[in-house]
This record gives C-alpha cells, sequence and structure tokens, in this order.
C-alpha cells in the first residue's frame, strides 16, 4: 500500500495480469467519439480522503475540433465503466474515487506540462456504475 503520498503505479502489462482482457501498451481501446485512446498507466493512493484510482489515457486528438471537453466527456464515463470498474480488486478495501484523465501525448504525474491538453474527471463508484463527482 501506498504510504506519504507516494502514488504506486501499474502499467498495461500490469494490468493485463488482474484476470480481465489482456492488452498491450499502446493497443486502441474502442470509446463512442471514436477517437484514439490508448491506456498509458493507473496510479493508486491513500491521501486524505482516501485511496483514489488514477486511469491515464493518451488520447492525441482532444483539444482539436469536434475533440473539445463537451466531445470527449462521454468516453471518460466509458472508459471508467468499461475499463477501470473490471480492473478493481474483488476483495479489500474499494477506491473511493476513480480519476480518468486524458492526455494529448505521454506526461509524467505530477508534472506541469503547459503544451499539451488535458483533460480530467472524477467518479464515484456505486453498484459497479461511475457516478460523476465535479472537482
Amino acid at each position: 500500500m501506498a504510504r506519504g503520498g507516494a502514488w504506486q503505479r501499474l502499467t498495461a502489462s500490469a494490468l493485463a495480469l488482474s484476470g480481465t482482457a489482456a492488452f498491450a501498451s499502446g493497443d486502441l481501446l474502442s470509446v463512442p467519439s471514436g477517437q484514439s485512446v490508448s491506456f498509458q498507466e493507473m496510479l493508486w493512493d491513500r491521501p486524505g480522503g482516501g485511496l483514489i484510482y488514477r486511469f491515464r489515457f493518451v488520447t492525441p486528438e482532444i483539444g482539436q475540433a469536434g475533440r473539445a471537453y463537451e466531445d470527449v466527456e462521454v468516453d471518460m464515463h466509458h472508459l471508467c465503466e468499461t475499463f477501470a470498474i473490471p480492473r478493481l480488486a474483488q476483495t479489500g478495501p474499494q477506491p473511493n474515487q476513480i480519476v480518468i484523465s486524458f492526455s494529448q501525448e505521454e506526461t509524467e504525474f505530477g508534472v506541469a506540462t503547459e503544451d499539451v491538453t488535458q483533460f480530467f474527471e472524477a467518479y464515484r463508484v456505486e453498484d459497479k456504475t461511475c457516478i460523476l463527482e465535479f472537482f
């Protein structure tokens, strides 16, 4: 478990071992908007508000015409329910929050990258459904 604010990291290879359908880093994921989406990594920690899982995706088209936040927020919800929830542990502590993030290119977590468009959305999980929580 994470201690002292240190984020734990899982890559596509590690998540593929979790019992869900295997995929390779860089494989494209299907989303409602049809944009190109690939998994970058999953991070988790227990800050003051409880366990948080962050699923980070690379989405090169965001910020372009037809790929504004309003055009792709449905993709974030879709990935929360079809990608993140199936990868939660069946036993043990459940996250208080899942954060889905989209970035035009791979970025290092916690490092400001001003020239890269990024979108974030937070959800709580109830009955295997992602419920939007506003930041």
